[in-house]
């Protein structure tokens, strides 16, 4: 099943929330856009994850769409990497963790969570967005790419 959905690429995120304890971020793929009227989007958290706690109460997210120029940002959110250090932030809707300068990014509130199996769906009503020219960055088959037309 994994291999086979490997085989579909995606744009690549890191979703940012505020919690008790500060900011916390993942690198994700699982983002789609839902509604324009309302604005919707969403993305889904592996119930295994060590930040699914953080993600799960948060009741504000943000998800910064990443351009091909930014694989050293995706490598600051997965297991290990740097995270936010060193890292300029502002601060969004309810003080959500901002990062300057992605692809688009959407600010966002909790609609609601949505039982996915082995992932929680997190639907978020779009408060505010923005976007900058660019190529997106690309995930597929375990891979980091780009895209051309």
């Amino acid at each position: 099943m994994r291999d086979a959905l490997g085989r579909f690429a995606t744009g690549v995120t890191v979703i940012t929330c505020l919690t008790k304890d500060g900011p916390v971020g993942i690198t994700a793929n699982s983002f789609a856009s839902v509604s324009l009227d309302p604005a919707l989007v969403l993305w889904s958290i592996a119930r295994s994850s060590s930040r699914f706690a953080s993600f799960s109460a948060a009741q504000n997210f943000a998800i910064h769409i990443l351009g091909a120029d930014e694989r050293d940002l995706a490598a600051r959110f997965t297991r290990g990497g740097a995270g936010f250090e060193g890292l300029p932030l502002a601060a969004g809707h309810g003080g959500t963790p901002l990062i300057g300068g992605t692809l688009a990014r959407f600010d966002c509130a909790l609609d609601r969570a949505l039982d996915g199996g082995d992932h929680l769906i997190l639907l978020g009503r779009v408060l505010a967005a923005s976007f900058r020219q660019g190529a997106p960055l690309v995930f597929s088959q375990g891979h980091f790419g780009g895209f051309a037309a």
